[in-house]
């Protein structure tokens, strides 16, 4: 199977995404297919024992839009350059939209003013010059008309190019809506206007070329500003881009260099001065600084760095000068795979999404029956073509597929794109989706709800015993040991400030303990059980469950002990409080005894444990967990489950999970295995992705609610319905506003996205 990405060029409403969609999903081979309307990208999933890239892209050309792979190259996901080429490309469209509307309003403003000023109400006719006045002059009248409606139709082209193309091809679209109504319109009044010229006078009052022109103009004002909303949908992405540097300073042959960072290659020495950013990832060869490495961890504090600690591309050397070893360039850096989980993101689609695709491709043609329905009915009641005509017209523009087409990829692009700012990486719109649905939340304990390394919580010497310096004595005992147990009493001997004493005939005894000399001193740091062998009195005493207490004895004497465990997040307690307070039941799972777990779990305010799961085992608690097994006591079981790891062995659970949570420390199997991805190793940003699911959720559906429910309403009051019972009758040039109005209050909504607070 293989994986390509398109730009799709020429779509213009969910119709298009919609028929692209359904033509290359169709093709033999396509395993999956996905278009996004506002990215404008299409990814393919293909297998090439079917189907050929060319035979692919072939099927691609007969859809009848533009098309351009987009490749991932060695400089990245999506390197700098090209975004830049893309960025630029939008401000051009963006630009000649805005060119193509400030004209179509000079030509539309006086249009309108001879068309319709001398008809408004209450004595606010405006007066018109004699040499075109609809009844001393109403071939000059028409002729006005005309030359100032051909200037518009021409900045709007497009709509004629890509929607009579699109009915061409039997799948109209948005554009072929408004090039049929301002076709009608346009066409209509140019039948009216040779009538005046052979003498049929009456007809200077049958002129449509006010509605062709002003629906036009509204229609780019909306295109414009759409482009532009468009355009801020993706702004996570681009500040994402804009941290790389674009250039970076190597050492070859004894000479500093500068180079592009596409050109650096793996095995590079890179130089980076004071105030610099990191350009790749690699591993520290020479100097001591501090890293500000804020944009993938969110800790403001930078971090101490010396050789042989990892680098990451767009991170900020603060103080010192240091040289690295490039290990990691182009897609395979930290920041090109954030890139790309959030560009994957963006371009993927939210079950939710299918209803809408669904509708869409059905409501064109669906419109334009209504539209022709609508028509003869009025001409047959009214006998009235040009009555008839205004009917058809306003149904035609009024009907907005866009909205439909706009409503979920621009919630789920900002939502994405909001939660990578906030180091919260969402693979898919569909975890997305899911997420705002999640009950239960099981938490792995080491390394997730702990730090994940052992620490020295208590030094107690005993009054009656010989009172040296226990710490030091025993950090120095420990120096032979590569036990987690010893390494923590060393750091926290080193955090103390005290230095090691000479160490010898050192001993170390598996599952018991150590024992060496120390200054002439014979050192016994161990277990109950070996203090039992060695005949060392240990009297029993009280400690928090959960610890590991370590006796210390000197030349056979017991001195005092050390009590070690793994240190809770300082995060913990009120991540699992506040997902308490969502209705959310927190489980913690964990091959640890169940004397630890129920100590961490009484620690953190965790009512329910899994203890002593052995790693093949904790995919089928997920499973249980998630199925509705009528003779498990729990009410909860049955429910929408999410796994939060950080380990090699949660690599299962997290794939079994409905959604897979990975600490963002932990290990690469983990985060590809998951769903979401914390990269702050932060638990308390399991609510927050929770939170702004919720909120990306609410702002679909707002915005789903709002484009069917305009259209439910908007079609038939076009069509008359309210005309039938004294009401007014839409005017199509207020229908063209009320369509543009509809995409833009769906963008704007999902806007409001942006300020979500974590």
């Amino acid at each position: 199977m293989e994986k390509l990405t398109y730009k799709i060029t020429g779509m213009t409403c969910a119709a298009c995404s919609a028929r692209v969609e359904k033509t290359i999903g169709s093709v033999d081979g396509v395993l999956g297919c996905a278009v996004n309307l506002p990215t404008e990208r299409m990814v393919v999933e293909l297998d090439l024992s079917r189907i050929s890239k060319t035979e692919l892209e072939t099927a691609i050309t007969k859809t009848g839009y533009g098309w351009e792979e987009i490749r991932i190259d060695s400089t990245g996901a999506n390197n700098t350059d090209a975004a830049e080429k893309e960025q630029n490309h939008k401000n051009k469209e963006i630009s000649i939209l805005r060119i193509k509307f400030i004209v179509s309003a000079v030509f539309a403003v006086p249009l309108l003013y001879i068309a319709m000023g001398h008809m408004l109400p209450f004595g606010l006719s405006l007066p018109l010059p004699g040499f075109i006045h609809h009844h001393h002059a109403p071939l000059n009248f028409a002729l006005a008309q005309l030359i100032l409606t051909v200037p518009i139709i021409i900045a709007g082209y497009r709509f004629y190019t890509i929607g009579l193309r699109a009915v061409w091809m039997r799948s109209p679209n948005m554009d072929s809506l408004i090039a049929m109504g301002t076709s009608a319109a346009f066409i209509y009044s140019l039948y009216a206007t040779y009538r005046v010229f052979t003498g049929h006078l009456e007809y200077a009052e049958y002129l449509y070329y006010e509605t062709a022109g002003v629906i036009i103009t509204l229609v780019l004002l909306g295109k414009t500003l759409e482009a532009a909303s468009k355009g801020k949908t993706g702004e996570a992405i681009k500040k994402l881009i804009g941290l790389r540097p674009k250039t970076a300073i190597v050492i070859r042959d004894g000479q500093e260099v500068e180079i592009p960072v596409s050109d650096v290659i793996v095995g590079d020495v890179i130089l980076i001065k004071p105030g610099g950013k990191i350009p790749v990832d690699g591993v520290i060869s020479e100097g001591t600084t501090a890293i500000d490495e804020a944009m993938l961890t969110g800790e403001s504090v930078p971090v101490d760095k010396k050789p042989g600690d990892n680098v990451y591309a767009a991170t900020i050397n603060t103080n010192g000068f240091i040289k690295f070893k490039a290990e990691k360039i182009g897609a395979d850096t930290a920041l090109a795979q954030i890139i790309r989980l959030v560009e994957d993101a963006q371009n993927s689609k939210a079950p939710i999404a299918k209803t809408a695709d669904k509708v869409s491709g059905i409501f064109v043609p669906v419109v334009f029956c209504i539209a022709v329905l609508a028509f003869i009915g009025w001409f047959i009641a009214a006998r009235d073509v040009t009555f008839a005509l205004t009917i058809f017209i306003s149904v035609l523009v009024i009907a907005c597929p866009c909205a439909l087409g706009l409503a979920t990829p621009t919630a789920i692009m900002v939502g994405t794109g909001k939660g990578a700012e906030n180091g919260i990486l969402i693979k898919s719109g569909e975890a997305l989706e899911i997420a705002h649905k999640i009950q239960t939340v099981v938490l792995d304990k080491t390394g997730t709800i702990t730090e994940g390394k052992l620490e020295v919580t208590d030094v107690i010497v005993r009054q009656d015993g010989p009172s040296p310096c226990l710490l030091q004595l025993v950090a120095s005992a420990q120096q032979g040991s590569q036990h987690p147990i010893g390494e923590a009493i060393m750091k926290k001997a080193e955090k103390d400030g005290l230095f090691l004493l000479r160490m010898t005939d050192f001993q170390s005894l598996a599952g018991k303990g150590i024992i060496s000399m120390v200054d002439g001193k014979e050192i016994t740091a161990g277990n109950r059980r070996l203090m039992d062998e060695r005949n060392i009195s240990v009297q029993a005493e009280e400690y928090e469950t959960g610890q590991t207490i370590v006796y210390i004895a000197i030349d056979g004497e017991l001195s005092g002990i050390i009590t070690i465990a793994d240190v809770v997040k300082a995060s913990s307690c009120g991540a699992v409080k506040n997902l308490t307070d969502m209705g959310i039941e927190v489980i913690m799972m964990t091959g640890d005894n169940k004397n630890t777990a129920a100590a961490i779990a009484k620690q953190t305010g965790i009512a329910k444990t899994l203890a002593e799961v052995l790693p093949q085992d904790k995919a089928g608690e997920i499973k249980l967990l998630q199925s509705a097994a009528e003779e498990s006591e729990s009410p909860r079981y049955g429910q929408i489950v999410a796994m939060v790891g950080d380990g090699i062995n949660d690599a299962p659970a997290l794939m079994q999970a409905d959604v897979g949570i990975a600490i963002g420390s932990g290990t690469d199997v983990a985060m590809e295995s998951a769903d979401i991805v914390l990269m702050h190793s932060d638990l308390s940003d399991v609510p927050a992705a929770i939170k702004l699911s919720k909120a990306t959720m609410r702002n679909i559906k707002q915005n789903l609610f709002w484009a069917f429910g305009y259209n439910i309403i908007g079609i038939p009051i076009a069509a008359g319905v309210l005309y039938i019972f004294g009401g007014p009758l839409l005017s199509p040039m207020i229908a063209a506003a009320a369509m543009c109005l509809s995409s833009i209050s769906v963008l704007t909504n999902a806007l409001r996205l942006r300020a979500f607070k974590v």
